[in-house]
């Protein structure tokens, strides 16, 4: 642990997987705490590189390609695009957003793999692995799917169970099948190159569990789980066609392992960065980042991540030898979403890129909740009644009333140009005592990663400013001492001119836009506590409102759009009725089912589901009671041709006789469809 500043910084954020859009699970989790993290250092001035990139191999990335029939390329291409657009617009200030399909990642981490096998840091083995005879594929873990032998559950993967949370590995599951193409898997014999994690033991023990106790409590707690539970060589290699091809003779067909090439994208972003955004690069300007001892590196992560970013890849840069070690990795827990975990595959989240298409311009909306909200020490939950809420009650109610208030009066009273600030009292003092401890207090608590913390001492800074109005009243001394109302509307102010400064991290676009009001360029941290940001006679702009209400609309859309979702979900894994018994052709051929022409239709009385339906068999016209009153309107229906059981008997229904039964197919929400022919057939015509 460091004691003082390091000369520079390199902060990473996970790369998003390439197979969907970003959700904000992954913006709680990650980007907007790696975000205020750069933005605070960019404002103190300190020398940081903020990369990440889209992570884009794995099979995973084959799957859905197969899923959508184009190439894995075409894929990762797709969503690249889509998650760079949406951090653009959502205003997460990376250095670098890199992509680990270009020549520079390739390059990148061969050179790695291959520098860690010629130093002999690999072992060769032999192990048996599940394979997919039919799609001639070997299987990861997460691509076998069966039940659960711990709690049932029937779609456990070979790594998890989503059910219960239990640890598990293909050969545990019952009844293991493809999640490629649904057979059962075989398993069968494949060499890899395994990364012996388990000589490093005594290195992490000192390294983590002695080195790094300022580590939170999560991030030690799970390192010190793994360690304590003994490390075990883990393959670096896999079998796919669609990755890194592993740069050693006899690895043919070979690529490296997703988790051994992610985390070098963060060094092939920086080295992108420089490529392509600093004029006349040597090629070498990206060493200091990653070799050299007086450069802070952070790793900002999920907590799903943390063995790979605590364990795996910190082995990984001991054995290159090269390298620095991460000097923390502040990782979040999981956020969740209206009482349920977040799901991709079930669609139950909240995508970046429709949040930005539902509410434009409310970027820091967002951005303000889910800091607020933060998994920082344990799973919380986000709802959209707390998103409304805290934004009518804290940024509308609290931070943009204040600067409301303030900018309103002095355009009132003073034309909009800053008033003279005369003589000072105590409530004065108190609030300028106060003014000048909350930017090292926030300071705090961002470089210690408590960003929620940090966040509401931003909100008291504005609370702190709105009491101070409401108790000198200037709205009321106007009337009997202009020159008093003239210093609390001075340093109301500067209060909001401060508020400028510390927002920037957490609220970018609204600190724009309150410096754009104020009629100021941007200041840097080090002016935050002044009470001279602003001088006398100062101009200001026109007053706008901060932030606006959200009202009951957009949010009840955006409830019942996950409602709808739910719905969607729950028929989708509602079971089909089982097959019927078995019966011989003999059985068949007593049914006489014909086509027909509804020629009249109408409600039974005194019933809700029955329709009594005048029916054109080509032999003869009949009458049929049918139970599909809650589906189909009477005058909709007349003239639709139908499937009949023509031969069923006769039986009284309300009275009516009703003369066969008309075919339909019901759905899993229990909605029924007709079964008619495709093109129009001559009444009486035989089904067989």
């Amino acid at each position: 642990m460091r004691n003082e500043p390091p000369k520079r910084y390199t902060v990473t954020a996970a790369l998003p997987y390439a197979n969907g859009p970003v959700h904000i699970g992954h913006l709680a989790g990650v980007y907007i705490p790696a975000d205020i993290y750069v933005r605070y250092l960019r404002l103190r001035e300190r020398d940081v590189l903020f990369v990440c990139g889209s992570d884009e191999h794995g099979v995973p990335i084959t799957f859905r390609a197969q899923k959508e029939g184009i190439t894995p390329q075409q894929a990762v291409d797709q969503y690249h695009k889509m998650i760079k657009e949406a951090f653009q617009d959502f205003g997460i200030s990376f250095d670098m957003y890199s992509r680990t399909s270009n020549a520079t990642h390739h390059e990148t981490a061969s050179a790695f793999f291959r520098k860690m096998y010629e130093q002999g840091n690999f072992t060769e083995k032999f192990s048996d692995q599940y394979f997919d005879a039919k799609a001639n594929q070997f299987l990861t873990d997460r691509f076998i799917q069966g039940t659960c032998p711990v709690c049932s559950f029937p779609n456990a993967y070979g790594d998890q169970c989503e059910n219960c949370g239990s640890t598990l590995s293909p050969d545990e599951l019952i009844n293991p099948v493809s999640m490629l193409s649904g057979e059962k898997p075989v398993l069968k014999a494949t060499k890899h190159w395994y990364l012996p994690l388990d000589q490093y033991e005594d290195w992490l023990r000192e390294w983590i569990l002695e080195g790094h106790k300022e580590w939170k409590t999560n991030v030690y707690g799970q390192c010190k789980s793994w360690i304590d539970g003994g490390l075990h060589p883990r393959p670096m290699t896999r079998d796919l066609d669609w990755g890194i091809p592993v740069p050693v003779e006899g690895a043919e067909g070979k690529v490296l392992y997703v988790w051994f090439d992610a985390p070098i994208g963060y060094i092939s972003s920086t080295k992108d960065y420089f490529k392509e955004k600093v004029q006349n690069s040597t090629g070498e300007e990206w060493k200091p980042y990653w070799q050299s001892n007086d450069t802070q590196l952070v790793h900002f992560i999920g907590k799903d991540n943390i063995v790979f970013h605590c364990i795996i890849f910190p082995i990984m840069l001991k054995a290159h030898g090269d390298y620095i070690l991460p000097e923390n990795v502040p990782a979040n827990e999981f956020l969740n979403l209206e009482g349920n975990k977040i799901s991709t595959s079930r669609n139950w989240a909240v995508w970046l890129h429709e949040y930005l298409q539902a509410f434009p311009g409310k970027q820091d909306v967002l951005r303000y909740v889910l800091c607020a909200n933060a998994p920082e020490t344990k799973d919380n939950d986000f709802t959209w009644k707390d998103f409304q809420n805290r934004n009518n009650n804290e940024l509308v109610g609290n931070l943009g009333n204040f600067v409301n208030r303030v900018m309103v009066l002095t355009h009132k009273f003073f034309s909009g140009n800053v008033p003279i600030r005369g003589k000072l009292f105590d409530i004065d003092h108190n609030l300028i005592k106060e003014l000048q401890e909350f930017p090292e207090k926030i300071a705090a608590s961002i470089e210690n990663y408590r960003f929620r913390e940090a966040l509401s001492l931003l909100m008291d800074l504005s609370r702190a400013g709105n009491k101070y109005l409401a108790d000198t009243a200037p709205w009321n001394l106007i009337k009997t001492d202009e020159a008093r109302v003239q210093t609390i509307l001075n340093l109301g102010l500067q209060v909001a001119a401060n508020l400028a400064i510390v927002m920037e991290p957490f609220l970018p676009f609204s600190a724009c836009k309150l410096y754009g009001m104020l009629n100021l360029d941007s200041y840097k941290w080090a002016n935050a506590g002044s009470i001279d940001l602003l001088s006398d006679g100062h101009p200001l702009k026109e007053a706008q409102l901060l932030f606006d209400k959200i009202e009951d609309a957009p949010v009840e859309a955006q409830v019942q759009k996950l409602l709808n979702t739910k719905t969607a979900n729950e028929l989708a894994n509602k079971k089909l009725p089982p097959a019927k018994p078995e019966i011989n052709f003999d059985d068949f051929t007593k049914l006489d089912i014909r086509i027909a022409t509804i020629q009249a239709a109408e409600l039974v009385p005194k019933t809700k589901k029955l329709l009594k339906l005048t029916l054109n068999t080509g032999l003869d016209t009949r009458t049929v009671v049918s139970g599909i009153a809650e589906h189909y309107k009477p005058e909709e229906i007349i003239g639709r041709q139908v499937c009949l059981l023509a031969n069923l008997a006769p039986r009284d229904i309300k009275g009516i006789q009703s003369q066969g039964m008309i075919l339909m197919a019901e759905d899993k929400d229990g909605s029924l469809s007709f079964v008619n022919p495709e093109k129009v057939i001559v009444n009486g015509g035989t089904v067989s």
